[in-house]
């Protein structure tokens, strides 16, 4: 009788250490699992007048999406910190209210695509272009590696929202967080949440510079919405909707095209 409980005992055992077996095989396939990747690459543009949202949409279409984020702005601000001469170059045009020449951007824009790993699976273009020529110049050089946008997403809204959102804006420079005076401000005035630095209010974030700005976007990129219309790739989505309800939208036009 002892004998058949020690090998009830061996049984239970063996079944015991099968049963671990599998669980850390499961927990090892789980920790080599890739990345998420699309089921079809995005190559999409985001365009929107300063303040409309593109920096708080972009970043969730590159992490959702699995592409790399190229924000003009971003790289032009990067520019002016390390005060090349293109930065700055750029930032007395910033100042002024003004937009950078096509030449400084196509520039960025086709090393980035050529060289940035990020950018294997797609892209998601934010401030670029800006202009028609911009846009057939891109057109072209998206030919030449033969790929083609997928869509062209357009954020609006009303000026004088802008102006009241865009005015209060505060940003903390080595992250490039951003608070809001009146809609999101930070636990503590002026300065970030995360680190306890000070923030700062961008040179151009100011009311006179902003409508130059506006006029300069609504005079050049109205064209630009009309150019991507023809080629049936130009969505509008309502900016004025709060950041979950836009992102909806935004996600419901990608999955859509895929």
């Amino acid at each position: 009788m002892a004998g058949q409980d020690e090998l009830e005992y061996l049984k239970s055992l063996v079944e015991q250490l099968n049963a671990k077996i599998h669980a850390l095989e499961a927990k090892a396939k789980q920790a080599v699992a890739p990345a998420p990747t699309p089921a079809q690459q995005l190559r999409t543009i985001l365009m929107g007048p300063p303040g409309a949202g593109k920096g708080t949409q972009a970043p969730r279409i590159r992490d959702e999406f699995c592409v790399c984020h190229l924000a003009t702005g971003d790289m032009l601000r990067d520019q002016v910190a390390k005060k090349t001469k293109l930065g700055q170059e750029a930032k007395k045009i910033m100042d002024a209210g003004g937009l950078v020449s096509d030449d400084i951007m196509v520039g960025m824009i086709k090393d980035q695509l050529e060289n940035n790993q990020a950018c294997k699976n797609g892209f998601v273009l934010d401030g670029f272009p800006r202009t028609v020529p911009q846009a057939e110049k891109l057109d072209s050089m998206l030919e030449s590696r033969k790929e083609k946008l997928d869509s062209v997403v357009e954020l609006v809204i009303d000026d004088q929202l802008l102006v009241s959102r865009i005015t209060g804006r505060l940003i903390h420079p080595a992250s490039g967080r951003t608070y809001h005076k009146e809609f999101n401000p930070p636990k503590k005035p002026m300065v970030d949440d995360v680190t306890g630095e000070p923030l700062v209010q961008r040179s151009d974030d100011n009311v006179e510079a902003l409508r130059k700005r506006l006029a300069v976007y609504h005079t050049q990129t109205g064209p630009v919405v009309e150019y991507y219309k023809k080629k049936n790739l130009w969505h509008p989505v309502d900016a004025a909707q709060s950041p979950s309800v836009v992102w909806e939208n935004l996600r419901s036009i990608f999955t859509r095209k895929q």
